[in-house]
């Protein structure tokens, strides 16, 4: 039997009304229609059609252009603690299930696949990174974050803090101010250190999860890396956007000649080179910072033998909105030209985007314009998304960020 429904009504259009029945858990403030009664800033409201059919309930935020983010389309659901507990262990379960081993490295929410509209949570050991990029998540962390921990530490898990990387300028278009630190846990004493070192794919790092990009550590290409160091044995291999210098790490775990991991942050080539002496790989690994699209021409006029035989793209999203999308692909060419033309013939290409707005078919298309002016065709050896604790949604495309493409180049 339905309860009886406590929340303020949103009523929307027809077509916000097919997006959820589609499966998607935003409603765009486009979409919904003037009413007398206010929604709550941050609060529950449900989602009605205009002759009072109920389609979900989700959070609230006014001055977003996602005015509802869903968070259940069941009109029994009661938003207690039993609730959340339940999200929160059904989302542990599924990465105990996927990942295995590699559960204590990895991302354990993953906003809206999850049903956490706007929530990240990383796992790095005995550390959880956090990012609240929606209002109603950031209503919630006070009951969500001590729960995930207790839940966690129920289990036989050791966390030894929370820390919320709350700096993205993304919370501003909720009306969230940006920040970051520990959060507190009841009967925990904050971490002296925002450092830790983590395993994944039996590679050790250091993660600076207050100053590194996102969260600290890309988790997302685990399963790529892996792909990486299968191939890498006895290569020259140039890795670009080396970041933490996880690419070059497997490169050089699987068996690679050498490895040259090229950044253009001095902060992050020192990182590289700490990652690479604590796993004992200092002797094969080279940092260097640099601008790739200035190395890779230099590198292509330089006399003599291919300077590498496998080359591997890592570069940031290019591209956040569907207005710089054009700008984007003209950068992703040009970066994968170069690399095209730079290998010798049977070399071997490693390409990836995580921008969600440069679809597989614009990339594919890039990669295709690339390779016919570099002269050069690409044989396929795999493509690759996202690892498993990034679960893709099909109703929900946002979900699908990662393309990932092994070639060699004939």
């Amino acid at each position: 039997m339905k309860q009886t429904r406590s929340f303020p009504r949103a009523v929307v259009t027809p077509k916000g009304e097919r997006a959820i029945q589609n499966g998607h858990p935003w409603v765009y403030g486009a979409e919904v229609l003037p009413q007398s009664d206010p929604l709550p800033d941050g609060g529950l409201a449900d989602v009605v059609t205009a002759g009072g059919k109920y389609l979900g309930t989700g959070f609230v935020c006014l001055s977003s252009k996602i005015r509802v983010r869903l968070i259940s389309r069941n009109a029994n659901d009661r938003f207690d603690e039993a609730f959340w507990e339940r999200r929160l262990r059904y989302a542990l379960d599924y990465r105990r299930a996927v990942m295995g081993e590699q559960f204590g490295c990895c991302r354990l929410i993953f906003g809206e696949a999850d049903s956490f509209p706007g929530l990240t949570v990383d796992r790095f050991g005995d550390i959880l990174v956090t990012q609240t990029l929606s209002r109603g998540m950031e209503g919630m962390k006070g009951l969500l974050f001590p729960l995930l921990h207790r839940i966690l530490t129920q289990e036989g898990e050791t966390i030894r803090g929370i820390y919320e990387r709350n700096d993205a300028a993304i919370r501003r278009l909720e009306g969230l101010d940006e920040g970051k630190g520990f959060f507190p846990l009841p009967g925990l004493p904050v971490p002296e250190s925002t450092r830790t070192v983590i395993t994944e794919n039996g590679i050790r790092y250091h993660v600076d999860f207050e100053n590194g990009q996102k969260t600290g550590f890309f988790l997302d290409q685990k399963l790529n890396r892996q792909a990486v160091a299968r191939l890498a044995r006895g290569r020259r291999v140039l890795d670009c956007f080396t970041h933490t210098g996880s690419f070059a790490l497997n490169a050089a775990r699987g068996g690679a000649a050498s490895v040259t991991a090229v950044d253009i942050s001095e902060a992050a080539v020192a990182l590289v080179a700490e990652n690479a002496a604590l796993n004992g790989l200092s002797a094969v690994i080279r940092p260097m910072a640099a601008d790739i699209f200035d190395l890779l021409p230099s590198l292509a006029e330089q006399p003599g033998k291919a300077p590498c035989d496998f080359i591997i793209l890592d570069p940031p999203a290019f591209t956040k909105s569907r207005k710089t999308v054009p700008a984007a692909m003209r950068g992703y060419k040009e970066l994968n030209y170069r690399a095209m033309k730079l290998l010798p013939r049977g070399g071997y290409l490693a390409t990836c985007s995580c921008s969600h707005f440069a679809t597989p078919e614009l990339f594919e298309g890039m990669l295709r314009s690339a390779a016919r002016d570099a002269g050069v065709q690409l044989r396929q050896i795999e493509a690759r998304q996202q690892s498993p604790d990034h679960p893709i949604l099909w109703n929900v495309p946002e979900t699908s960020y990662l393309k990932f493409y092994l070639f060699q180049v004939v």
